[in-house]
């Protein structure tokens, strides 16, 4: 069990926490961004992807470079496959979340943990909008020519013992994510970018299945 845990807070953590961020604007007041970004949710079923992640370690000098597909269909229902340089899958679908590493497999309630509750949370959180309503963070929105930039900075305390904060940048064209940024408080650091996305194309059952 806890071996998942850090396996699944090592897949989602990422770069070193800024005040500020170059190119780009903290917006005083934004209550527009918030209702744009909802209204733009709302109407996305569906999301699959390419993504490519990018990890330093501090104690290692050279960077790990992975790349996989990404699936998710409102409102829980989640798949990540790392394909290389190793086969790792976890797929989030009604409170469950499996993990497959090579031959191994385990499957847990997200409920049956605290950090697996704020994991689930923090991903449906990132494709469904919801970010700047979870209370486990205090959220500021930065604004640049082609997207915005939403903070995160984690006010429970198990996660504040292992981020600095979180960012996910959000294209401008249709409020989708366009990568994931976590800070650890460690300085190991891991952004995932997103590409080759297809917004409400049909994403069968079987992707998300959990025996």
């Amino acid at each position: 069990m806890s071996k998942n845990i850090i396996l699944v807070c090592l897949i989602f953590s990422c770069v070193q926490g800024r005040g500020q961020y170059p190119g780009y604007t903290l917006l005083d007041h934004p209550d527009a961004f918030k209702k744009s970004f909802s209204t733009a949710t709302a109407s996305t079923e569906s999301i699959q992807s390419d993504f490519s992640q990018e990890k330093s370690l501090t104690m290692l000098s050279e960077k790990i470079n992975s790349t996989g597909k990404f699936w998710y269909r409102r409102k829980d229902k989640l798949r990540l496959e790392y394909v290389k340089p190793y086969l790792y899958v976890m797929i989030l679908n009604a409170g469950k979340i499996l993990i497959r590493e090579g031959q191994k497999e385990n499957t847990v309630s997200a409920n049956s943990n605290k950090v697996f509750q704020q994991v689930n949370r923090i991903l449906i959180d990132c494709v469904s909008g919801t970010m700047l309503d979870n209370p486990d963070f205090q959220s500021r929105v930065f604004e640049s020519a082609g997207s915005f930039l939403i903070e995160l900075k984690p006010l429970a305390k198990n996660l504040k013992e292992l981020y600095k904060n979180i960012n996910i940048v959000i294209d401008k064209k249709d409020y989708t994510a366009l990568a994931i940024e976590m800070f650890e408080l460690s300085g190991d650091t891991t952004i995932i970018r997103f590409q080759n996305k297809q917004l409400n194309a049909h994403i069968p059952d079987s992707v998300f299945n959990i025996p």
